[in-house]
């Protein structure tokens, strides 16, 4: 399927942390609030774009955790107020938003699964122009919050192991999400792409720099290698915790699959960040024989024993009785050192 030239945009928007909204339900209305506040920001961005490009606007990234700023204190309050219901009331609102604007929404968004009650994902989504969800990525590397691979047996046994890179299929190409610090891990966005990958929705929130971020790099690099377009929206800052407004602000970008950056914003909101996307060009050179076509090189056979080595264990949050068990920072903490000091113990560091 031949897919015409679109334009795609990262939004770079202030994240609301739900910390002081008061009660839970206070922090819910608020976050419906901000939902129909950033519709009508695309909306706005849409117009002016479109305008000035002449060329349609098809595709929209939203920062990591825009609605309700990262997770900190205690969990229980925290589901309370920030943590989204799969059919809940906020992806509800994102997704008549997308209806409504007639594009493809991507953000990122803590999330329940009642597979395992009394946890929760960092997730990636992406609602199509009709408003139905057409992906969900659950963040596979977190410091600090469970991942999927933390229940690995149960994960494979509930959704199987195509749930574990999602990759879409869709008018505007094959879209795949990348969560925040992800992006420096290699493997990850080389998975998504041996499975046809040609966008990576890159939702992050990161410390803006005119100097070249570890992000930064790693957005390009995994653009490259790839042969893939990059599409990186970071907070205008979170508001609302203890920290200068704009501590985690600015460097939104969108990388050709070249690795060029095409577009990048400065600090603040901005919708400075949006390019045209030509998936002909990277179809083209996909299908190429030559040095310059990376996928088509790789001989991921030479690395299989390399990766059969354990470095960080699976199922850490399934107890001895299989159980599931309710994490605190303290245990991510404890599986980091016990792996430091395994390798360490082996002569590996």
């Amino acid at each position: 399927m031949t897919v015409e030239p679109y334009l795609a945009v990262a939004m770079q928007l202030t994240a609301r942390s739900v910390d002081g909204a008061g009660s839970a339900a206070a922090a819910r209305r608020a976050i419906l609030d901000y939902v129909a506040e950033v519709e009508r920001q695309i909306a706005g961005t849409r117009a002016f774009l479109e305008v000035f490009t002449g060329t349609p606007l098809k595709l929209a990234v939203l920062p990591e955790y825009l609605f309700t700023g990262f997770e900190s204190g205690a969990t229980a309050d925290f589901r309370a107020r920030a943590v989204f219901e799969p059919d809940g009331p906020e992806y509800a609102a994102l997704g008549a938003a997308a209806r409504r604007l007639g594009l493809y929404l991507a953000g990122n968004a803590y999330e329940s699964d009642p597979a395992f009650p009394g946890i929760h994902f960092q997730c990636c989504f992406v609602f199509a122009p009709t408003g139905r969800r057409i992906l969900t990525y659950r963040r596979l590397n977190s410091m600090y919050a469970a991942t999927p691979h933390d229940i690995w047996s149960r994960f494979l046994e509930v959704y199987g192991a195509d749930a574990v890179f999602p990759v879409v299929d869709t008018e505007i190409g094959r879209l795949a999400a990348i969560a925040s610090e992800e992006i420096l891990y290699p493997e990850i966005a080389r998975a998504h792409a041996l499975k046809g990958a040609e966008v990576f929705l890159h939702s992050s929130s990161e410390i803006g720099s005119p100097l070249a971020t570890a992000k930064h790099v790693a957005r390009r690099a995994r653009a490259l290698e790839n042969l893939a377009y990059v599409v990186s929206a970071n907070t205008a800052g979170i508001a609302g915790k203890a920290l200068p407004l704009a501590s985690a602000d600015g460097n939104s970008a969108v990388i050709d699959w070249k690795g060029h950056v095409v577009s990048e914003s400065n600090s603040g909101e901005t919708f400075t960040a949006f390019a045209e996307i030509d998936l002909a060009a990277v179809r083209r050179h996909r299908r190429k024989p030559g040095m310059s076509n990376y996928l088509a090189r790789q001989r991921l056979e030479l690395f299989r024993a390399a990766y059969a080595g354990v470095v960080q264990p699976a199922d850490s949050l399934i107890g001895p009785d299989g159980a599931i068990i309710v994490p605190n920072r303290a245990h991510f903490e404890e599986l980091a050192r016990a792996t430091i000091a395994r390798r360490e113990a082996e002569g590996l560091i």
